[in-house]
């Protein structure tokens, strides 16, 4: 088994958009960085030149693929300092919640809360053993239940299950140095975002990254936008 001193992140859908500035902004800060996407070849050849990067496989729907990654992480580096779980779809945007097919619902959840869930069970374990660790969940305002509204149903039940998921395992969690947030990075102009979104791609890393290298007496089981906490 290969070991190292420096902290190793892992990053999910880390081939593009927000995924792929996380990656490059932990590596500038010194992480050994895994970019974890669905296309390895995609996010090799995206992550080109950047510094402490390991490109990887991971489809986050599919038990065996995340048994990998998790084996690859322990064989070759022995320990996982931050856990940033990015992948995630939007697919039925507008869509009346008595209208939208119930497949596209499930197909949803299975990413962004299944997907995620899947991860934490995979690392965290690691994390407990080496008593450290940090969980970055990406979240979204949509799934505010204080400011909940109608239209796509999936993706807005989607986020507000990852924010509970977050705060259950916040609240499991008794190492001290182990922290377990969630954050919305703001409407990004990235794929998902679209052109007209007012946030770079540079700004929606920020608090992700922010969270995934909390000091030890940071926060844990806290929503936040802006490095700032915000309403559930």
């Amino acid at each position: 088994m290969s070991t190292t001193s420096q902290k190793v992140a892992l990053v999910t859908g880390a081939n593009r958009g927000i995924g792929l500035q996380i990656c490059k902004d932990l590596s500038r800060l010194g992480y050994l960085v895994i970019a974890a996407a669905r296309d390895e070849n995609r996010a090799r050849a995206a992550l080109a030149g950047v510094p402490n990067i390991t490109a990887h496989a991971l489809d986050v729907t599919d038990e065996a693929s995340v048994s990998a990654i998790a084996q690859f992480v322990q064989t070759k580096f022995g320990r996982l300092d931050a856990l940033v779980n990015n992948a995630g779809i939007f697919i039925d945007r507008s869509e009346s919640i008595l209208e939208v097919p119930f497949e596209d619902i499930r197909n949803t959840l299975e990413t962004n809360v299944f997907g995620a869930l899947r991860m934490c069970r995979a690392f965290v374990p690691m994390m407990r053993a080496q008593g450290y660790g940090r969980v970055v969940n990406i979240s979204s305002e949509m799934g505010q239940l204080s400011e909940m509204r109608g239209g796509s149903p999936g993706y807005r039940m989607s986020k507000t299950m990852l924010n509970a998921m977050t705060v259950i395992l916040a609240a499991e969690i008794t190492e001290p140095n182990i922290k377990v947030n969630t954050c919305h990075p703001g409407w990004v102009k990235t794929d998902m975002g679209g052109p007209n979104a007012p946030s770079s791609i540079e700004e929606g890393a920020d608090t992700p990254v922010w969270l995934a290298t909390l000091p030890d007496d940071g926060p844990t089981g806290g929503f936040f936008a802006d490095r700032k906490l915000i309403a559930w």
